[in-house]
């Protein structure tokens, strides 16, 4: 009997995901993703938790954004819960790309406040993107609580997240602006300048908030 010519392609495509040479491997995931087949979900997504190169991660991703978000979604979901960091992390900046609010529920407080880095700055872009309308004030608190974290591009991460949310985060802000711990009121002015002015930059904006808080003060409108 024989094979048909869509399966002769399939096969040799989903094993070149586990080659050696990762340009094999970015070549196979564009090729997966260029012809969108309910077979190719669950590698893909198997794929994305132990993948080592950033740029074939990216197009794991995209073709995964390639297939009916009915299929991925509750895949992708499953795997925000898995006890490996990396794959947490993509199948959170999977589900921020597809931009499917069904998966809104998966995005938890713990998730938000994951231990790993990269897992908390995919769950901060994932939450902008999914959060419904009604549920960003209490967004806005749960990220709030993550002001002052890691190093530059962690808490310019936190910021972004913040200022995507618009003007409901001020409240909050200044809120933090008052907390004991200088990183924090350091940082919620900082996230306040660049609401204020995106263009500023957050390198400026942190440096400008440092001297805010040296000099005893919490930013405008005090």
């Amino acid at each position: 009997m024989a094979i048909p010519k869509q399966d002769t392609d399939v096969f040799p495509a989903l094993q070149g995901l586990e080659a050696g040479d990762s340009s094999v491997r970015l070549r196979a995931a564009l090729a997966l993703g260029t012809s969108p087949d309910p077979r190719f979900v669950d590698k893909l997504i198997e794929r994305c938790a132990i993948e080592p190169e950033f740029s074939v991660r990216d197009m794991l991703t995209w073709a995964l954004t390639r297939h009916p978000a009915s299929m991925t979604v509750p895949a992708l979901v499953e795997e925000v819960r898995s006890e490996r960091a990396q794959a947490r992390s993509q199948a959170l900046h999977t589900l921020s790309k597809i931009g499917d609010r069904r998966a809104w529920p998966a995005i938890t407080r713990a998730l938000l406040r994951d231990a790993d880095d990269e897992v908390a700055r995919s769950a901060w872009r994932a939450a902008v993107v999914l959060v419904p309308d009604g549920e960003v004030p209490e967004l806005a608190a749960v990220l709030s609580t993550q002001l002052g974290r890691g190093g530059r591009e962690m808490r310019l991460s936190l910021s972004r997240a913040l200022v995507a949310l618009g003007e409901v985060i001020v409240p909050t802000l200044r809120a933090a602006m008052t907390d004991p711990g200088p990183r924090v009121r350091a940082h919620a002015i900082a996230t306040e300048k660049l609401l204020r002015d995106p263009d500023a930059g957050m390198a400026f904006a942190i440096e400008e908030a440092k001297r805010v808080v040296a000099l005893g003060g919490a930013g405008e409108g005090e």
